[in-house]
């Protein structure tokens, strides 16, 4: 699996998904521009000692990203989409890629995936959106979960028993 950060603008939020990418193995890639300094030190403290666990790529547009991951199946999440994320089907190597906090994903690139774009449904209509980090751990791990990957690694299972 791998994580796209399009356009993040806290320094908060992408460091809780890096060390949620980290807990998961699972790629993290962010694309520019970004809200924040990638040294930013809010970013460090939300990832603390993570980072060198962290399978981090970052790309310098959405059109370098595609270019070099054109090809991969990208799912596409937001507010904005008619679907529930639990109707999606997820694969080995998927792309989950998630808008930027104050605006969300363009709407272009919506209409353009209208096929492979989900929601997460929210009970209460006041409530105008969830946390960036809090969206994409709900997703990574029903995505997780379908492929089979939350076993417990062997050497968590001997502790266990």
């Amino acid at each position: 699996m791998n994580v796209v950060l399009y356009e993040p603008e806290i320094p908060p939020n992408t460091g809780s998904v890096a060390r949620l990418c980290a807990a998961t193995r699972t790629t993290l890639h962010l694309v520019e521009p970004l809200g924040f300094e990638i040294d930013d030190k809010h970013l460090k403290r939300a990832g603390l000692d993570y980072w060198p666990h962290v399978d981090l790529r970052v790309h310098g547009s959405w059109q370098e990203f595609t270019a070099r991951h054109g090809g991969a199946r990208l799912l596409f999440f937001s507010k904005k989409a008619a679907k529930s994320y639990v109707s999606a089907r997820f694969r080995e190597g998927d792309f989950l890629v998630f808008g930027p906090e104050t605006r969300g994903l363009p709407e272009s690139l919506l209409d353009a995936n209208e096929a492979d774009s989900y929601l997460i449904p929210m009970m209460n209509p006041a409530v105008r959106s969830l946390n960036l980090a809090n969206a994409v751990s709900i997703v990574l791990y029903e995505g997780l979960r379908q492929l089979g990957g939350l076993q417990l690694p062997p050497s968590d299972l001997k502790m266990t028993q």
